[in-house]
């Protein structure tokens, strides 16, 4: 795969290589890949996450498979009463206002028992490396268990715990999505943005 020689490579860090065979594009963000690959033109494509840029062009570049693009991640921090979970909770929801969260994200404050509640925070797999370096860089941390990834966000909607408090979360900042046509239309470029 030969990619293109880009002016100020450090600003494409967090957006995407696509690979269409024939020739790369440079600069996708994660919705247009999700898009793309959702075609049936391109569905046979590959995709690369850019982790590193380096000031003589070269890229650290990271393979993402298809289906992280249709998945959901997230981190459940459990505690075994309410004011503790609602502490955690509020503390998260703040931090997000505080600090550019990487992504949209949802937050749950949701109570399985009465013994047993959890702060999720949910979010597209794709940005699974993001929010975990967003948290820690942040030094969130809880006093009870936690577990993330996509299998917990696929149990949590299964066992169906009632959601005490919600709330949503908007990155800053984000780079505006192509679709449709003006996607299309875009395929053929070498850089992106």
């Amino acid at each position: 795969m030969k990619l293109p020689k880009l002016q100020k490579p450090d600003k494409y860090v967090g957006l995407y290589v696509f690979d269409f065979g024939d020739h790369a594009g440079v600069g996708f963000t994660a919705q247009e890949i999700a898009e793309l690959l959702e075609s049936e033109k391109y569905s046979h494509c590959k995709a690369y996450k850019i982790h590193n840029a380096y000031p003589d062009g070269r890229m650290e570049l990271k393979g993402v498979r298809p289906k992280t693009f249709q998945l959901e991640a997230g981190l459940f921090f459990y505690s075994s009463n309410l004011e503790t979970a609602r502490d955690d909770y509020k503390r998260l929801v703040k931090l997000a206002v505080e600090t550019s969260v990487p992504c949209r994200a949802k937050v749950h404050l949701a109570k399985y028992s009465d013994d047993k509640f959890v702060t999720a925070v949910i979010y597209p797999a794709e940005y699974d490396d993001e929010m975990s370096a967003w948290l820690i860089n942040a030094d969130y941390k809880t006093q009870g268990p936690a577990e993330g990834g996509a299998v917990s966000v696929t149990g949590y909607y299964d066992a169906r715990p009632e959601i005490i408090e919600r709330h949503q979360l908007f990155a800053q900042g984000e780079i505006e999505s192509r679709t449709g046509a003006e996607l299309l239309a875009a395929t053929k470029l070498a850089v992106q943005r």
